[in-house]
């Protein structure tokens, strides 16, 4: 599941979209979370940590060991809305773990420094 690059003001008027709308069409959705993963893996640069949110992108993130083949020992995995409430601020790391929204493995796998990415508008 390769991540698309999107270009940075297409990305930030699908975030704008998405938190005017959480209910926004796919198209919208898929552009929202493929550029807040490329803003995270500028903010993270690595690829000791894959962050995924099918069925629309995943990126390798954090500095540390390399994975290289095989399934990843720190993967993050999310619902597309989800990870855009993080990405915004309004839902934090420890309530998404609390309430089962993110399924985190791995010991670098705590995303928590680097939410929220955007503040919401």
């Amino acid at each position: 599941m390769a991540t698309r690059k999107i270009d940075a003001a297409q990305g930030r008027e699908a975030v704008l979209a998405w938190c005017a709308d959480p209910a926004v069409e796919r198209a919208t959705l898929a552009t929202a979370v493929r550029f807040t993963l490329q803003e995270l893996a500028l903010q993270a640069p690595g690829r000791s940590v894959e962050v995924r949110v099918p069925p629309y992108g995943a990126v390798q993130v954090i500095e540390g060991l390399t994975h290289r083949r095989g399934t990843p020992p720190n993967v993050v995995e999310l619902q597309p809305n989800s990870w855009m409430q993080l990405v915004v601020g309004d839902l934090t790391w420890a309530e998404a773990e609390a309430t089962g929204r993110v399924s985190a493995s791995g010991s670098r796998s705590d995303l928590s420094a680097y939410l929220p990415l955007l503040a919401r508008p």
